[in-house]
């Protein structure tokens, strides 16, 4: 778009290509584009060789080891890395953990912290949900009690991204008995080793393991280990939830997708040898898929373009979570009509040199993707806080 075409975000786009290109090795992206749960030693092996370029963390503050780039120069990163199939690395650290440290944390705890994010020596998990406390996150009732210089945190968290990758967790507990729901919550930081954590593996329908059931018993965090101030949580919580939604639009990555399924319609052919991408159907289903996605990614540049100007998203963000999940799952769901039966089949590259890499990794991500619509908060949530923003103006 024309908002990118100037001599100086050209020659930043060519430096971050170029840097892409010298460093991302082929395990690197043989990892990212085949499957979505990489193991922790590539991620933070990707992450130190970012931080030592200066660029572990471009959307945090320069003061804290970003790196002083605007949203449109944040953006052109993404969007690179995401073509060179670069790692994501920690996101729980890097957008949400870091982020809410930043705002909200001690001194003490910004030094503690930080660094090792940036440098991908400590990974971070999200203690929000619970059984019966997903999309109502307000109902949640794991509770963290005061004793003496510790807090007591007794409950249960599910569907812990990353929790087997993690050495520490940001916990919303309940700390405020007689307050309503809204008002009661707090922010721990949790170390994943201390004695009464026990972590239980969930598996997931692309045969992968992401995400963990985490209970807690009689575990006692240092005092100092709240985050900001007590009964703040859910402020704090929103806050991130909706810098959460911004970056799960993933208009980059889907925008690499788009271009992978026209690739693999050009490689592809069916029983009477003719390319499927001159089939009309096919052709219909890419069109249909690039029009929607300019359509997102007009939508995150007008976040941009008001993040510049010092605005925050609000409901702007869950529209963008909105569009840009279904947009995810109707990607991959055309990637498996391509396919065909050869889209059943997980672990595999389809027939060796003729669809690898091109065909690799379809499978597990449509199936994983059936989540993105209910993660960060279900998209019927997000409809309901569009429909308030609209209605309370």
């Amino acid at each position: 778009m024309g908002i990118f075409d100037t001599p100086e975000l050209r020659a930043f786009r060519a430096e971050v290509r170029a840097f892409l290109k010298e460093h991302l090795d082929d395990r690197l992206v043989h990892q990212t584009r085949g499957g979505l749960h990489m193991a922790r030693e590539d991620m933070a092996r990707w992450q130190a060789t970012l931080n030592r370029r200066g660029w572990g963390a471009p959307h945090w503050p320069q003061a804290v080891g970003g790196t002083g780039w605007n949203e449109l120069q944040r953006y052109i990163f993404e969007e690179e890395s995401a073509f060179a199939d670069a790692p994501l690395g920690d996101v729980h650290g890097l957008f949400l953990a870091g982020p809410m440290i930043i705002a909200e944390g001690s001194a003490a705890q910004k030094a503690r912290y930080l660094p090792k994010i940036l440098a991908g020596e400590e990974f971070w998990c999200q203690g929000f949900s619970e059984p019966n406390a997903g999309s109502d996150l307000a109902s949640l009732k794991t509770r963290a009690v005061l004793d003496g210089e510790h807090w007591v945190i007794d409950g249960q968290k599910t569907w812990l991204s990353g929790g087997h990758h993690a050495d520490l967790m940001f916990c919303l507990a309940r700390t405020g008995a007689e307050a309503k729901p809204q008002a009661g919550l707090s922010v721990f930081i949790l170390d994943m080793r201390d004695p009464g954590i026990t972590l239980q593996p969930i598996l997931t329908m692309d045969e992968g393991h992401s995400v963990n059931a985490v209970f807690f018993d009689g575990v006692r965090v240092p005092r100092e280990n709240l985050i900001g101030e007590l009964n703040r949580g859910w402020t704090y919580a929103k806050e991130l939830l909706a810098r959460e939604r911004v970056n799960n639009a993933q208009a980059p990555r889907t925008k690499r997708d788009i271009v992978e399924l026209e690739r693999l319609a050009q490689r592809l052919v069916d029983a009477d040898g003719r390319a499927l991408i001159e089939q009309g159907w096919v052709r219909r289903k890419l069109a249909v898929l690039t029009a929607d996605f300019v359509a997102l990614e007009s939508a995150a540049l007008g976040v941009i373009a008001e993040q510049m100007k010092g605005c925050e998203p609000g409901p702007a963000a869950s529209t963008l979570k909105i569009r840009g999940s279904e947009l995810q799952q109707r990607v991959s769901e055309t990637a498996m009509a391509l396919l065909g039966e050869a889209g059943i089949v997980l672990g595999a590259d389809y027939g060796g040199g003729l669809l690898a890499p091109a065909g690799r990794g379809w499978a597990e991500r449509h199936f994983f993707r059936r989540v993105v619509t209910i993660y960060a908060g279900a998209n019927e949530i997000q409809k309901s806080i569009i429909a308030k923003a609209i209605l309370d103006m």
